[in-house]
This record gives structure tokens, sequence and C-alpha cells, in this order.
């Protein structure tokens, strides 16, 4: 059994109108100076406007930074860290979706400890405390808001790059149901895609404990039998909210588990093509799941009401992936996104440096990757 050391930094308030919370909330870790930092769909939902006052109402002075987008580089990061430096901040809050979240733990990063993000490529690698930091979710998706990463891309050569440290997580995350209700219908479909990816991807993964275990199968059971009714049925707030909560036990799994090959295949996708996070994990995981079903078949029937299913429960589970990705209207086949095949190769060499790969069950290089991405073009 794997050994592992659980300890939760994170405080989780989850509830409908947990946002009024925000205040207060603020004040007792002491916050006085914030940053907040959302991107600019946020600010026209009205959500940036509505912290703001929550948060003066408790005499928190705040500033907002919104010039980043979905997919961060560091130029963006550099670009956060100058509007932020002169403004003696003592605190920070990320508002939105992954991006918005991971925007402020990296910016947080250079406020505290110097240097360009490049540094702090991999764990533990910040050299000075970090300020503490409130995550509020808007999607249900990378988790972010239950890790202590910021997924943060190389501007020059377009790598993401996982930065983490045990002072990136956040001191609370906020989970109000009521402010996913203003998402868009593609980013339900694509990012409700991403954090059931996740629950699939930690159940399998090498590095898997008891603990993150727990999360993954949560996470897949909330998010599996939700996710078809949200998008049918968007202003559901219960269903809207168990997503949300999935979404963040799965992003806890990935805390302790890591991911796999769909995610290693995902990455040069985006960096690329500029092809949506959870469009391009929808494009691989069903052929990955396929794939690593010779290995980890009997965890795939685990997930589908443990072994119930009596068919191959890779094919089984592949077949309900790609059922939900129908319903999501997400795209199918790479060339549907314009990836030529002739660039397959050159996907297949990045793919295999990906870190995400690394802890997949089957074993992953630069010919799995290229079998992956060529079942995967059609």
């Amino acid at each position: 059994m794997q050994p592992f050391d659980f300890n939760p930094r994170t405080r989780l308030v989850f509830g409908e109108g947990s946002l009024d919370q925000l205040g207060a909330l603020a004040s007792e870790l002491g916050f006085h100076r914030t940053l907040l930092v959302a991107d600019k769909g946020i600010l026209a939902c009205g959500f940036v406007d509505r912290a703001a006052k929550l948060l003066a109402d408790a005499g928190v002075n705040v500033f907002t930074f919104h010039d980043f987008d979905s997919n961060p580089t560091t130029v963006m990061i550099e670009a956060g860290r100058d509007f932020a430096e002169p403004l003696d901040i003592d605190s920070i809050i990320g508002l939105g979706g992954g991006s918005s979240m991971d925007t402020g733990k990296a910016i947080n990063f250079l406020l505290t400890s110097g240097g360009v993000m490049q540094d702090y490529w991999g764990y533990g690698k910040s050299r000075a405390p970090m300020l503490p930091m409130i995550g509020i979710p808007t999607t249900s998706g990378t988790g972010s808001e239950a890790q202590s990463y910021a997924l943060i891309s190389d501007a020059e050569t377009h790598v993401k790059m996982a930065c983490g440290d045990p002072g990136a997580a956040f001191k609370i995350a906020i989970l109000d149901p009521l402010l996913t209700l203003s998402q868009p219908a593609t980013v339900s479909a694509s990012s409700g895609f991403d954090a059931i990816s996740h629950a699939v991807e930690t159940w399998v993964t090498t590095k898997r404990t008891p603990m993150s275990e727990i999360f993954s199968l949560e996470a897949w059971r909330l998010l599996e039998s939700n996710y078809e009714h949200v998008i049918n049925n968007p202003k559901d707030v219960e269903a809207r909210a168990a997503m949300q909560l999935g979404a963040y036990w799965a992003g806890l799994a990935i805390e302790h588990s890591m991911l796999g090959a769909a995610h290693a295949c995902a990455n040069p996708l985006t960096a690329n093509y500029g092809t949506e996070h959870g469009v391009a994990i929808a494009l691989m995981l069903p052929h990955v799941v396929r794939w690593n079903a010779s290995v980890v078949g009997d965890r795939y029937s685990e997930l589908l009401k443990r072994g119930s299913i009596e068919e191959n429960a890779g094919e089984a589970l592949a077949r309900r992936l790609e059922h939900l990705i129908s319903i999501g209207g997400l795209p199918r086949g790479l060339e549907s996104v314009g990836v030529p095949e002739r660039d397959l190769s050159r996907l297949a060499e990045e793919a295999a440096s990906q870190w995400t790969g690394k802890s997949n069950p089957r074993e992953f290089g630069r010919a799995e990757a290229l079998e992956l991405y060529q079942h995967a073009y059609a």
C-alpha cells in the first residue's frame, strides 16, 4: 500500500450564498490590503464588484488585476507582479476559473521570493513565506482551489510548468454554486469534463494513495452523475453544487496522486494550437482509457459500479466518456480542431516530456504518445 502524508492546508467553505462570508473570512485571516485576481469575464459578470464590496464593508482595501487570459503565461504573471509590487498588499484572492486562481498563486511566488516563474518549476522552491490567499472558483473544472500548484505557460517555449509549494495552497476555498450559474454552456461542458478526467486519471495513477482514492471515487460519483444534468438543466443549483464539490475533490486527488497520459497528450495541443484545455482532454481521454485498460481494467471496473458492467471495463468506461463528450457538444477527432496529421510525431515528442505522463499506470513515452494521437486523429 502506497505511503502518504495527508495534511489538509485549505479550509473549505461550501454552500449556496457562501460568497457572502468573504468579508468575514478575509478579516479572520487578517487581510487589510488584498489583491483580487479575476479574469475579464468575471469582471463583466459583476462578481468582482460584489466581492470588492463585501471586502470593503469588512474594512479591507482591494486592488484588482485582470490582465491575463485562460492560459496564463510567464509574461502575464510578471505584469501582475509589477502591478502589485508598489501596493504593499498583504494577501491575495483568486476569483474565477483555474486561470484566476493559478495567476494569483504565481504572482504570490514572484512577490514574496523574487526571480522568474521558471525558478519555481517543481515543488517546494519558494524562498520566503508566501502571502495568505483565498480561492473562489466560479467554474467546476480545474480544482486549483484544492491544490498547492500553479500551472503557468512559459511565454517563449509554451511549455506548461507546474509550480508548487505548501505556501501556494489557499488558506480558505469558498465554493458557492450560485457563482457557476453564469457560465456559458461551452465553459460548463469543457470545464466539467476536465473535472471528470481528473477523477478518472487520479483513480489509476501509479502515485495514488488510499487517501487520494477516497477523493477520486467521490469526485467520480458526483461528476459523472451530474454532468449531463447540468448541461441539460443549467439553472439546477443542486446539480451545480454537486459538480463544484466534485471538482474540488478531484483537485484534492490530484494533489496527492498526480495525473496521467490524457493530460500529457492534451498539453501540447493547447500549447501548439490554442486548443482549450477541457476540449483537448475530451479529445484524448477515451483513447487513453481504452489503451490503459490492459493494465488497470479492474480499477476502471470499480468506477463503473465496482464491476457490475459485464463487458470490458475500459471499453465501457470509454463509451460512457464519449457519451458525455457528445452531450457537452465537445469536438471529436484531432482533425476537427485543426491538427495536421503531419504534426503527430512532433506532438508525441512533446507529450513524452510532460510531467503528468510519468504517473500513468501504463508505461508512456514517445511511441505510446504517437499511438494515442493516431487513435484520436480520425
